[in-house]
């Protein structure tokens, strides 16, 4: 059983806000030059490269139980979509937004909880998420007037990773994070792989791979390794501290990638942007403390 570490899992949450939208720039850098799978691919490829030393013994290839099996290989189905579509949206959408509008991801997980596992969430709660979800929507209209319907792919990125993150929470108790990124590594390499073979000559821009320069490589590799080290920073920030402690922290990934997308690309939110930005957080945040003070007062069935 993990004892709960309050600051060492805020520090890995807000290492993760760092990471993630850095390496969201890095896929957004090469993805004019390189096709989606071999981009996926390649992310995934270098996660279980750069893990798989860690794990000494087959029997750190293991899994407790078939249920865990199972879950992990959800999981990873889960994670290759979610950054699949997210890879791909960034081919027509600034960084900013397109995170930013993926944010609409814990309002997504608190319907669920409401309308699936008939979880409490009471009015004030309600009105947040639609509060949030009308910031996501005024993110959302500059970018769909200029992109089109690609301005929505976030939209799916969130309820992919509402998903997963559901079973990661599940998972972290039950599988040391190293040992589960080497594992769902190994699963997406076996899922990729085959793909990428039979694509090799076929014509289709998002799959055929493609020969790639010194400096394309390095970026990939770089790729993966900052999308790994952003994926374990997650995992042990829900490992070390409960989730309604670093939960807030996550909200800082999108000022942060405001400021990569700035720094890499020149791009910036319009003021229609900024002010559905601003609105997402707030809201979100919103909603976190109210579910922080239900958990403190079971019985006020805080609203």
């Amino acid at each position: 059983m993990t004892t709960d570490r309050p600051t060492l899992g805020i520090l890995l949450m807000l290492g993760f806000c760092i990471l993630a939208p850095l390496g969201d720039g890095l896929a957004k850098l090469v993805g004019s030059s390189v096709p989606l799978l071999q981009l996926v691919a390649a992310r995934f490829g270098v996660q279980f490269l750069l893990l798989i030393p860690f794990v000494w013994t087959g029997a750190g290839l293991l899994l407790p139980n078939r249920r865990v099996v199972w879950l992990t290989l959800l999981r990873t189905i889960l994670h290759i979509s979610g950054i699949g579509l997210m890879f791909l949206s960034l081919r027509y959408l600034p960084l900013a937004e397109a995170v930013a509008i993926a944010f609409v991801m814990p309002f997504i997980m608190l319907l669920l909880g409401w309308a699936v596992l008939g979880e409490v969430v009471g009015p004030r709660r309600l009105i947040a998420c639609a509060v949030g979800f009308a910031g996501t929507l005024l993110v959302t209209q500059p970018t769909f007037a200029t992109v089109g319907w690609p301005a929505l792919m976030p939209l799916g990125v969130a309820v992919i990773f509402a998903l997963f993150m559901l079973i990661t929470r599940q998972l972290v108790r039950e599988v040391e994070p190293i040992r589960l990124q080497v594992i769902s590594g190994g699963y997406a390499c076996l899922l990729l792989l085959p793909l990428l073979i039979l694509s090799d000559g076929s014509g289709l821009a998002e799959m055929d791979p493609v020969a790639v320069d010194a400096d394309i490589g390095l970026s990939l590799v770089l790729l993966g390794v900052v999308g790994t080290l952003a994926h374990l920073a997650l995992t042990w920030s829900l490992r070390f501290a409960p989730a309604a402690t670093v939960a807030p922290m996550q909200y800082l990934e999108i000022p942060m990638a405001t400021l990569i997308g700035w720094l890499m690309f020149r791009d910036f939110p319009n003021d229609i942007a900024m002010l559905g930005i601003t609105i997402v957080i707030v809201a979100g945040l919103y909603v976190i403390w109210r579910e922080n003070s239900a958990q403190r007062s079971p019985s006020s069935n805080a609203p």
